[in-house]
């Protein structure tokens, strides 16, 4: 007969004692069955003692733990051995957090910031007979810093100048070890995007020269632990700093750096890199959006100059009559007749054309500088379209305006950058004036689709679509310089692009007959049962999450996946991001699906309410999902991706009994519903339909046939 479901055998440990396999009662306090394991080897003062793993994760099963109070003496010692071996156990245990938590409760923080205060300095002497010794110590101590400090239990507006003054200098002096170096940027990082105050003491102890040198490593840890503190340096700077921060980046060739030891660099970017990156384009993209909010004043005189400069480029003002020949009405309809030429909207005076934001000043800027940087490209654009008909031209002026309020919205100019998104463009890093050229390039896709449109003033808004979607297109392929996404432009003409709608539309046919309607009504049931057993098989088959905080740390991951029978989920935390499938045996936790009361995502889930940084992201918002279990029991997730959110909202509605309502589910099904009626209705008559698929044929003797299209 089968023991009890609450009866389970766990083998416990004690060090210099032969292991126990006991019957624990699940139903029991945990204070019961410590008091029982503690009685079984005669151990006094049971309340002092705690269960932990036993496997990798050596977390512990209880709020007190007398390990805590053993570690905080332990690394007091005198013996420097002892003390190595003490900080290298608190860098260990301090990653759980009932661990955590008694050991700050010990004034365990404020022991380890003296230590890297003063207690380094005492071990100076030493550090040339010992380096070894001194570089493992002060890393443990800084990595059971950074891991006590992750759990958001200390607010970090209580470090002293003192202690920021000593991290800052790490990054200097230990330049060639990579352990310290990586643990003192991750707290500079943590101390800017935490703090305000601590934000102004950083900055006035790190400089952008003193992290520049650890872009030219090899190391792509460090390159982003680097780019991640410039990153929080310029987010939390003040709107009158940015841009100063932004020329000194400018004067340090950041750019550059960045493009030939980290993007061009002959290793793969991993994903917390590629998120640094997207990160540091969105700032510098948000940068804009000063000028793109900024309505031009048409009394401003050095404005109104900017438009004469875009007429003089366009006609060659030399002929332009001067104050002392000609009548001022006739210079004002010569003026009202370029203004026309131009494309603007208002001819007599354009100033008013830029008065709305988006996307206000920055369109004009971005026509001046392809006057004067593309001159040719520019006049004959403008020239080319003024020797139209009225009804064909290409308004340049009207054009340029739209086309910046487009790719603003594109970038998402003036958004904060997602916590989840590793969108960069590699392109955006080759040219100083990126968002510039960008245009430049699409303006004259523009007028290029434009006249392959034949279109008239009334195609304006198709042909910008349609410009859109070229752009938009581009884009996908994550060309590698700008010169690449020009080409990539070339390919996408409006036949181009028509075919590929035609196609889709295709792919997409839904016959709209009634025996074929109910036909789709008969098997869609088939179908979504389909879906359903797939979404399931991919929670038993489980996924890696990552525990978002303030810094993003890479080394933060938890894993959860159903069981095979679909009854119970099992979770819990890792080390470092899984090769595969995780065992359900190394999982610490498990949550009954019987005891699921209900899923809740976006706005509803418990730990978007709490967090409000995170709150504010609306990205973050659509990959958030909770499981609400008993009366307050939670278990809150943040999804890599959206494919993966959709996964596991359907898996789990499933589980419940509830329909399975996500975009993913809408596709997978139109698209299985299209395949099994086309399937129907082929015409199969005398064809042999084999039982088993055909074999896979040999591999050919060289693959000399393959090239890259590219």
């Amino acid at each position: 007969m089968p023991p009890p479901a609450d009866i389970v055998k766990v083998a416990i440990e004690w060090p210099g004692a032969f292991p126990k396999l006991m019957e624990i009662d699940q139903k029991k306090p945990l204070s019961s069955i410590i008091k029982e394991v503690c009685d079984g080897w005669s151990l006094a003062n049971h309340d002092q003692f705690a269960l932990q793993h036993a496997d990798s994760s050596n977390f512990y099963i209880t709020e007190k733990a007398q390990n805590a109070q053993q570690l905080h003496e332990r690394i007091q010692s005198s013996s420097m051995d002892a003390k190595l071996e003490a900080l290298k156990d608190l860098a260990n245990y301090s990653r759980d957090v009932t661990f955590a938590q008694e050991f700050i409760n010990l004034d365990g923080i404020s022991l380890l910031t003296q230590m890297v205060e003063s207690g380094t300095e005492r071990y100076q002497k030493l550090q040339k007979i010992m380096k070894p010794c001194f570089g493992d110590m002060l890393s443990f101590t800084l990595t059971a810093f950074v891991e006590l400090m992750d759990h958001g239990i200390v607010s970090w507006d209580t470090f002293s100048v003192a202690f920021i003054k000593k991290i800052a200098s790490y990054v200097n002096k230990f330049a060639s070890d990579i352990s310290i170096l990586q643990r003192s940027l991750a707290i500079l990082e943590s101390m800017v995007l935490n703090s305000h105050d601590l934000y102004q003491k950083v900055a006035q102890e790190i400089t952008i020269g003193q992290l520049i040198p650890h872009l030219q490593g090899t190391d792509q840890e460090i390159q982003t632990y680097t780019i991640a503190v410039i990153n929080a340096l310029f987010l939390k700077a003040p709107d009158d700093k940015r841009q100063e921060m932004a020329n000194i980046l400018a004067q340090k060739q950041l750019r550059s750096i960045i493009l030939t030891h980290v993007i061009r660099a002959q290793r793969a970017i991993n994903n917390e890199m590629a998120h640094q990156l997207y990160v540091l384009q969105v700032l510098t993209f948000n940068l804009l959006e000063d000028r793109m909010m900024t309505k031009m004043d048409p009394q401003d005189q050095a404005q109104r100059d900017i438009i004469f400069e875009l007429r003089r480029i366009a006609f060659d003002a030399e002929s332009e009559p001067n104050n002392s020949s000609g009548s001022i009405e006739k210079r004002k309809s010569m003026y009202t007749r370029d203004y026309k030429k131009l494309g603007f909207i208002n001819h007599v005076n354009p100033a008013m054309d830029f008065t709305q934001t988006p996307p206000g000043m920055l369109a004009l800027d971005n026509m001046l500088y392809f006057a004067k940087h593309h001159q040719d490209a520019y006049i004959r654009i403008v020239l080319e379209n003024s020797s139209r008909e009225d009804k064909h031209e290409c308004p340049f002026g009207r054009s340029s305006i739209e086309l910046t309020k487009m790719l603003c919205e594109i970038l998402k100019v003036g958004e904060l950058p997602s916590e989840t998104c590793n969108d960069f463009h590699p392109m955006f890093f080759t040219h100083d004036r990126s968002f510039e050229e960008f245009f430049c390039i699409c303006i004259q896709l523009l007028n290029k689709t434009w006249k392959e449109m034949r279109a008239t003033s009334e195609d304006f808004n198709k042909v910008m679509q349609v410009v859109k979607e070229q752009i938009m297109r581009a884009l996908t392929t994550k060309p590698s310089s700008l010169d690449q996404f020009k080409s990539k432009l070339q390919n996408l003409s409006y036949t181009e692009i028509l075919k590929i709608r035609q196609s889709e539309r295709m792919n997409q046919e839904d016959f709209q007959s009634r025996p074929i309607l109910e036909l789709k009504e008969k098997i869609q049931p088939e179908i979504l049962e389909l879906i359903k057993q797939q979404r399931l098989n991919r929670l038993v088959e489980g996924t890696c999450f990552r525990k978002l905080n303030s810094r993003r740390r890479q080394d933060k991951f938890w894993y959860c996946r159903l069981s095979p029978n679909h009854k119970v989920l099992h979770y819990g935390d890792l080390e470092e991001s899984p090769q595969g499938e995780v065992p359900h045996d190394s999982l610490q936790d498990k949550l009954p699906v019987a005891d699921i009361k209900a899923v809740v995502t976006g706005k509803d889930c418990p730990h978007m309410k709490e967090k409000g940084a995170l709150k504010q992201n609306k990205e973050v918002l659509e990959l958030a999902f909770s499981i609400l279990y008993d009366s307050s029991g939670q278990l809150n997730f943040i999804a890599p991706d959206k494919h993966e959110y959709c996964v596991w909202t359907d898996g789990l509605n499933a589980l419940l009994g509830k329909d399975m309502l996500s975009d993913l589910t809408r596709n997978d099904l139109d698209t299985l519903l299209s395949m099994e009626i086309k399937l129907r209705l082929l015409d199969l008559e005398n064809i042999q339909i084999p039982d088993a698929p055909p074999p896979i044929p040999k591999e050919p003797s060289n693959y000399d046939f393959v090239y890259d299209c590219n």
